[in-house]
């Protein structure tokens, strides 16, 4: 025994995820969490699987031995690990690739994340289905049970699903019409009909407009674009040129005390940043409006997952 705590000691010293807190997030039946995060990678549980990111082979190796050790402290017992490069620039991302596990077996899982259930892809792309780092924020859009919301950019529609289940009507918007079928089937994941709910294939920055002429308001209003992206069209989105503007298109259908979140995780658009843009964009348009953010995330270190600023009208 005492080689096999020699073994294990390390892990304490690591930046691994504490058990009782693990563990906690289980008993709230959230079993999508960052296990680990290190300067040249990190690690993430959805469902029984793993997923590690990383910077180069030295760091995919010590993730990998220091998970087996980890899970062995806390008696986990994960399905597969899957491993995706962290390239310096976007358009060389690529699908995790299977490093431990059965290769014959579905792609396809789910996560929970406070009884809710989202569907995980690891072979649909870079991104396996679910944002972890918007964990509070979603739940903070359940508790405030809003009567619609609008999601931009809106991925696998995890923010719709969080407030369709309060019985918010929803429209999401996002320019993959894969993504959306996405979302469709995280809303059958949860028992939750599409009826009522709204799924636009289309750029943002297109559809707010005609939002605004149709006179139509939300109470909230996410904002969570990607650094950059290009619409069927050829059109380019990139975010520190443009998310004034589309902070600007948002505004004109806000409902008066409306909430908005604004999102990135672009690193040179922090909090402050954030928030001075959201006042420019209040004064140029007569509005007033807080600021407030939400509950740190306890399984992320500290300025490490997205900037967030939560935008409340007045």
């Amino acid at each position: 025994m005492r080689g096999l705590d020699s073994l294990v000691a390390p892990v304490k010293l690591s930046e691994w995820i504490d058990p009782v807190l693990h563990q906690n997030l289980i008993a709230e039946q959230t079993d999508a969490i960052r296990l680990c995060t290190c300067p040249d990678g990190w690690a993430e549980r959805f469902g029984v699987d793993i997923l590690i990111s990383y910077k180069n082979d030295a760091a995919l190796n010590r993730l990998q031995t220091e998970l087996c050790l980890w899970a062995l402290n806390v008696d986990f017992h994960f399905r597969r690990v899957f491993a995706r490069f962290l390239p310096k620039r976007n358009a060389e991302r690529e699908a995790p690739r299977l490093v431990l596990g059965d290769p014959g077996t579905n792609l396809q899982s789910t996560a929970m994340e406070r009884t809710l259930r989202y569907g995980i892809d690891f072979g649909a792309g870079y991104s396996a289905g679910l944002f972890i780092d918007q964990r509070e924020n979603r739940h903070f859009v359940r508790e405030l049970a809003p009567r619609s919301l609008l999601n931009c950019f809106a991925y696998t529609c995890s923010f719709s699903v969080a407030a369709a289940t309060v019985g918010a009507a929803t429209v999401s918007i996002d320019l993959s019409k894969k993504s959306l079928a996405r979302g469709r089937e995280n809303f059958g994941l949860n028992s939750l009909p599409t009826e009522g709910h709204r799924f636009i294939a289309d750029d943002v920055l297109d559809v707010l407009p005609r939002l605004a002429r149709k006179e139509e308001r939300f109470d909230v209003i996410i904002l969570d674009p990607p650094t950059f992206s290009r619409s069927h069209r050829g059109k380019a989105f990139q975010i520190e040129q443009h998310f004034e503007k589309l902070l600007m298109a948002a505004l004109e259908v806000a409902a008066r005390d409306g909430k908005i979140l604004l999102s990135t995780n672009c690193s040179k658009l922090g909090e402050r940043a954030l928030e001075v843009m959201a006042r420019y964009c209040l004064k140029a348009t007569r509005r007033a409006g807080t600021f407030h953010r939400a509950a740190p995330l306890p399984d992320f270190p500290s300025g490490v997952a997205a900037s967030t600023v939560w935008l409340t009208l007045r």
